[in-house]
């Protein structure tokens, strides 16, 4: 079976990818020729997958999931959710995002925060959504060199290591995205 995953993050493809069984064989926006921006226009992390999802489906002819994340920071009243990528603007730069982040924390003590991750499948004619998350808190400084966005700053619940500090089949395994692509995984599973 082949689907696409409607993403240009080579991190996410590689992810979802060390998840799949072996019959699925995951196709990325490149690989079908998908060069333009999909739009991402939703006011929440379900309306922007489910719009990517169908913009796929629609234009490209493929079933196709996608995915939004955003980090949700308690004391910030879920920000920064649906902007978590363009935090601190448009040219959607991590470390950027992570520097404001942390000056909007500074001096506060709650800093609890959760990664949901939601994927948006069109399939068969249906839309069907699967939701992972991820509890933890940010940290005061950034720790760690692998994973990407937020990960450097994010402590999940009853871990002493940020994401960034985890090795990709750790972080699969406890993680918004490995949560969610599980759904997804026991979706296709019960075809």
């Amino acid at each position: 079976m082949k689907i696409v995953f409607a993403t240009n993050n080579q991190n996410k493809i590689n992810e979802v990818q060390a998840q799949l069984p072996k019959h699925i064989t995951l196709l990325s926006l490149e690989s079908i020729g998908c060069t333009e921006e999909i739009p991402e226009t939703a006011n929440t992390l379900e309306g922007n997958a489910l719009q990517k999802a169908l913009y796929v489906k629609q234009k490209y002819g493929y079933d196709c999931f996608a995915d939004d994340t955003g980090l949700e920071v308690e004391s910030l009243y879920g920000a920064p959710g649906v902007y978590s990528a363009r935090y601190a603007g448009n040219q959607r730069n991590g470390e950027e995002n992570i520097d404001k982040l942390l000056v909007k924390l500074d001096h506060k003590k709650n800093r609890n925060a959760q990664f949901k991750t939601v994927i948006a499948l069109v399939f068969e004619e249906k839309e069907i959504l699967f939701t992972g998350i991820c509890q933890g808190e940010i940290t005061t400084t950034r720790k760690g060199d692998k994973g990407f966005g937020y990960d450097a700053v994010f402590l999940p619940k009853g871990f002493s290591n940020t994401f960034a500090e985890m090795d990709l089949a750790q972080k699969n395994t406890i993680g918004h995205r490995g949560n969610a692509v599980r759904k997804l995984i026991a979706y296709f599973v019960q075809k």
